[in-house]
């Protein structure tokens, strides 16, 4: 089919919305009809070259939601007209990782920037007659997808797109962060250090799991009134105007989890981020950086020497096909806030603008909406 979409054709371009043709699915894919597409940091990555692409041009996207349109042979447990959420990992559930219950892991996420359906290693879409590499195998900034079943959760019918898309990357990524990486316990003292999609969502699971003290730290000073809202205890422009005050306020002991969740990760932050962080205590790096950056700051004397612990993080170390229902399920039972997370919605069109407003601190997050005009 001829639909449109948000193409990147080089380095610190700007996205450019135009015509694009898409593959129908073949054994073991679905077609979605997209109906919202979180904007998140990631894909701005590529667009930098934090990310490396192998070419281009490039489809952006890879947090979404949609409903099902078209099924291929040998796909199970979906249907026409079921309502989906994107996972931007797959999950084959057969490779090592998935078996040893790390699906976050999977195998299959070695080819997520290649561009090349997992079914076949064919491409599904095509701009200027060119092959297009599909941001971790979707491209959620078009209207419709086709994608392999291995990143398609089905979800209930009563969560509102705009919210469920934020499911399929930027808040399980986040809540994870505190709850399976970070190992946040009743009682902790906890440090978030930026708090826009991902960094909110680690909030709230901090807060979920029963921290004693919250410290959101970010230089936007709307989102740390937001994340006051969110139930963070404290809140800080700078890790170096927080020092003092959090030494007060735990008795020197300092916080036993820091979480790191900024726009782009630098090795500098690493020491400053370690300093915050207490004796035998964990410090979770969430951010994504360059990739070519090889340079980490930190004091290996007190690193060791006070047993503190550094850990990465991808996906929030969570399940897509569990975790994403038991997020929604947490948002319908008002213990977890998507609505808030929203600031602004955006067209196809405006994707540029939308951009620019994460980049100007103005959004937690931004979503795409689309219309029966985009279909």
């Amino acid at each position: 089919m001829k639909t449109k979409g948000a193409v990147l054709w080089g380095l610190n371009e700007p996205w450019s919305v135009e015509e694009i043709e898409l593959g129908d699915p073949v054994a073991g894919e679905v077609q979605i009809r997209m109906e919202a597409a979180g904007m998140c940091h990631s894909d701005h990555h590529i667009v930098t070259g934090a990310t490396p692409m192998p070419s281009f041009p490039a489809m952006g996207g890879h947090e979404g939601a949609g409903v099902i349109t078209k099924v291929g042979e040998g796909v199970v447990g979906l249907e026409v007209g079921d309502h989906v959420v994107l996972s931007f990992i797959p999950a084959c559930g057969r490779c090592p990782s998935c078996a040893s219950g790390h699906s976050n892991l999977c195998d299959l996420g070695a080819g997520l920037l290649s561009g090349q359906a997992i079914s076949d290693g064919t491409y599904r879409i095509q701009a200027r007659g060119q092959n297009v590499i599909a941001m971790c195998l979707l491209g959620t900034f078009a209207p419709y997808m086709t994608v392999n079943q291995s990143q398609v959760v089905k979800i209930d019918k009563d969560v509102p797109f705009e919210l469920a898309a934020l499911v399929g990357c930027g808040v399980p990524t986040g809540w994870g962060s505190a709850t399976n990486i970070a190992e946040v316990k009743a009682g902790d003292s906890v440090a978030i250090i930026g708090v826009g999609g991902v960094g909110m969502s680690a909030l709230q699971g901090a807060v979920a799991s029963g921290a004693r003290h919250v410290f959101a730290i970010d230089p936007v000073p709307w989102k740390r009134e937001q994340a006051l809202k969110f139930g963070a205890t404290h809140a800080y422009a700078s890790i170096e105007e927080a020092i003092v005050p959090i030494m007060e306020i735990t008795w020197g002991r300092m916080c036993h989890k820091t979480i790191i969740t900024v726009g782009e990760m630098k090795g500098e932050l690493v020491d400053p981020a370690l300093t915050l962080t207490a004796k035998g205590g964990r410090c979770v790096v969430t951010a994504m950086g360059y990739m070519s950056d090889m340079d980490v700051k930190l004091n290996s004397f007190l690193f060791s020497m006070l047993q503190k612990d550094l850990k990465g993080n991808i996906f929030g170390g969570c399940n897509a096909r569990v975790d994403i229902p038991n997020l929604l399920d947490l948002y319908k039972s008002g213990q977890l806030n998507l609505a808030d997370m929203v600031t602004r919605t955006y067209t196809l069109e405006q994707i540029n603008e939308g951009y620019q407003d994460m980049l100007d601190g103005k959004n937690i997050r931004g979503v795409i909406r689309y219309t029966e005009a985009d279909w």
